[in-house]
């Protein structure tokens, strides 16, 4: 009887030598006489423990990690196919903490199914809520989105069902759907993680968005930096079409609703939605003025649905299980599951769905288990690059979308980077000067010539250069950058600056003189 054995294709167990893994059980099954099914699933999230060897046994999945090639030897000797103990053992997956107290509905099958596999999509679920949008007429798919109170999970925050409605309302003979994959931001992982764990997902959330605004067309536009991500969804693609999923009947409705992959190459400013557009037309990534909206005029002028990974990841669930069903999870007027990113200096990082209403103390000192150096926990940047820096006196500040903008901080992309005490603050506002001078789009003038003059105020601050009077023209330059500017790129990198400078005052102080020695 064949035994399968789970190893990851995820990039990020890739990194760290899944491949070679993979081969090694191989190998020593075959050297073995062993009949072992090796299926090369998706990532659990559980990125500390990569490369995460799971074993079928008749009580369920049982993981073993972090595996390395050489170990892969003696976990045969200890009998690990009949999941036997072995010192990398955890227990069945199920119950690893980190695992066992998310709310997964976005990732329910990511880690969990071949990620190519049609009858493994179906059989956790998949397409059951396609085939119900199928049956219901275009508002009716709308309505049930609108009442889910999803909200646009790439950073704004936006309801889902309400753009979708938008699109729907607008005149036009053709209309599109175009996901936004360029997933640019620092400590983000999960749109990856889905792309290339379960494709089938984002396709079928993009299926259904197509038939509920008429779009008969979709792209997903990601980075060159993603490969392994390209091309799993390229052969999701081609698998979905062959399968009816896809083309001129989705499911045999008569409704058509095709899709392609578009790569950029790698412009942090493509992530939004207008600079997107332009790129997908063939001109250079950068913004357009707003309105007319994407909605109405977008992709070659034609009404326009651009929403995140996320969020067309999140519509499954909704149409399969009831809007009331995903609405029910959250707090206040954020609904369901947000996939939350740990990254930086900490001990657990890795992917954690939950229920929005989860504190920032509790994912970074409980789930995360603090700093992975063991020094003390100093700031948490929260939505990217372009997010602030929250420090531990706000960790009692809960995921929630109002709670953040309180606050002034942004929950974005849900990433968070945590620093420990050793971290120079000063230094993280001049990289965010920094960054937004490099990656500007250079359209207008607070973002391109702002970042620049920002740096160097920061450097004269550093400096010990008039700090009051430089600290104040900061203040005043961000205040530009922020009211001023096209995009959120200039609009949101005041975020992590006067964050920076009003949360850790100390870095920003001039240096003690050091009276020179008689």
């Amino acid at each position: 009887m064949s035994v399968t054995v789970f190893v990851p294709r995820d990039a990020a167990a890739l990194a760290v030598g899944a491949d070679k893994v993979a081969a090694a059980i191989a190998r020593e099954a075959q050297a073995r006489g062993l009949d072992v099914t090796l299926v090369r699933n998706g990532s659990r999230g559980l990125l500390w423990l990569e490369t995460l060897v799971e074993v079928r046994t008749e009580h369920g999945r049982v993981a073993y990690g972090p595996v390395k090639p050489s170990d892969v030897p003696g976990l045969f000797d200890a009998g690990f196919l009949e999941g036997a103990t072995h010192a990398l053992c955890h227990g069945e997956t199920k119950d690893i903490p980190f695992l066992k107290n998310q709310t997964r509905l976005t990732f329910a099958r990511c880690g969990v199914t071949d990620p190519l596999s049609l009858e493994d999509y179906r059989r956790y679920q998949g397409l059951t809520g396609l085939a119900r949008a199928v049956a219901m007429a275009p508002a009716e798919i709308v309505k049930e989105v609108i009442d889910s109170g999803l909200r646009g999970r790439g950073g704004a925050g936006f309801p889902t069902g309400i753009k979708w409605k938008t699109v729907a309302d607008a005149p036009g003979d053709r209309k599109y759907i175009v996901c936004n994959a360029d997933e640019g931001d620092s400590g983000t992982f999960a749109d990856r993680m889905i792309m290339e764990g379960d494709p089938f997902v984002l396709i079928e959330g993009m299926a259904i968005a197509g038939l509920a605004t008429g779009a008969t067309k979709g792209y997903v536009y990601t980075r060159s930096e993603y490969p392994h991500a390209i091309e799993t969804m390229e052969a999701a693609i081609l698998i979905a079409r062959d399968a009816g999923i896809l083309g001129s009947s989705v499911l045999g409705s008569g409704r058509a609703f095709d899709m392609e992959v578009r790569t950029g190459a790698g412009a942090y400013v493509c992530g939004e939605e207008t600079s997107l557009l332009n790129s997908l037309e063939g001109k250079r990534g950068i913004v357009r003025a707003k309105p007319p909206l994407p909605a109405l005029q977008g992709l070659f002028g034609c009404p326009t649905v651009v929403n995140n990974v996320m969020s067309l990841a999140s519509i499954p669930v909704i149409m399969d299980r009831g809007a009331a069903f995903y609405r029910d999870f959250g707090v206040g007027r954020s609904h369901g599951t947000i996939p939350i990113q740990l990254a930086g200096n900490i001990k657990h990082g890795g992917l954690y769905e939950t229920a929005f209403g989860v504190t920032l103390g509790e994912l970074i000192n409980d789930i995360g288990g603090g700093t992975l150096s063991g020094r003390p926990v100093k700031a948490v940047q929260v939505g990217g690059p372009l997010g602030a820096y929250f420090p531990t006196s706000l960790f009692d500040t809960v995921f929630d979308y109002e709670a953040f903008a309180a606050r002034d901080g942004l929950i974005g992309h849900a990433g968070i980077v945590v620093f420990d005490d050793s971290a120079d603050m000063l230094k993280q506002a001049r990289f965010a000067m920094e960054f937004c001078a490099v990656e500007s789009c250079g359209k207008c003038t607070p973002c391109r010539i702002g970042s620049t003059r920002g740096v160097e105020v920061v450097d004269r601050i550093g400096q010990g250069i008039e700090v009051d009077k430089n600290k104040a023209l900061l203040t005043d330059l961000c205040q530009t950058m922020k009211f001023g500017s096209l995009c959120a790129l200039g609009g949101f990198t005041p975020y992590p600056v006067m964050s920076a400078m009003t949360h850790f005052p100390e870095d920003f102080a001039p240096a003690p003189m050091v009276e020179a020695a008689e």
